[in-house]
């Protein structure tokens, strides 16, 4: 079946790596690293792992406040010195960083100019997204926490799908996690683990979708 349309993930693949922006914010706060990579990959863990609902979990799909997450997580961290860390601003703090690559906008607009659908499909961390750089990229913005749903749950790949008027078979998703990645390739999806832009562009045009 051709491929029509590409669904794509917005932190780490429209933007700068989360890496770099989580470094930046751990080094302007003075945050005790390895105390938050300790949390932090607990926490995703259980996410992703079926674990039970925890902060990441109620962040994304928007049953928990992004308020009450900053205070959870920041109740967890510690400065270098010891000290504690400051809730309010922690998520703009923590995403402050951020940078658009204008390489995968570029692709996008190259993918719609050639016929095809563009959606995209985040997991909110109560973040504010760039909406201006939106415009003229996308045919459908699904954001999870807006419509109490989040990767890697099949129904808001479903819900992405459908807006889009295709069948999984006929899109491509793009993700930085691997999780995501196979649930997308689990409905029928093909799917993109997005690591460079060069690497991503390439398999888009292994699928016609990129001169």
């Amino acid at each position: 079946m051709t491929v029509k349309a590409v669904i794509t993930d917005w932190g780490g693949v429209l933007t700068s790596p989360l890496a770099e922006a989580v470094g930046a914010w751990l080094a302007a706060d003075r945050i005790d690293a390895d105390r938050y990579r300790t949390v932090m990959r607990a926490w995703v863990d259980q996410a992703y792992d079926g674990g039970g609902p925890n902060p990441i979990h109620g962040l994304e799909d928007g049953t928990l406040d992004p308020a009450e997450f900053e205070r959870l997580l920041a109740a967890e961290l510690l400065t270098v010195d010891g000290g504690p860390v400051l809730a309010a601003g922690l998520i703009s703090r923590m995403f402050g960083a951020f940078a658009p690559v204008e390489p995968m906008y570029a692709a996008l607009r190259t993918v719609r100019s050639g016929g095809a659908r563009t959606a995209l499909l985040s997991n909110s961390w109560g973040n504010d997204y760039p909406r201006d750089l939106f415009d003229g990229h996308f045919d459908a913005v699904v954001i999870s926490a807006e419509v109490g749903m989040r990767k890697p749950d099949e129904r808001i790949f479903r819900h992405a799908v459908a807006l889009l008027g295709l069948a999984p078979a006929e899109c491509v998703f793009i993700d930085d996690i691997e999780h995501n990645v196979r649930a997308a390739e689990d409905l029928g999806l093909h799917a993109i683990l997005h690591t460079a832009s060069d690497t991503t562009i390439a398999e888009l045009r292994g699928l016609g979708l990129h001169p």
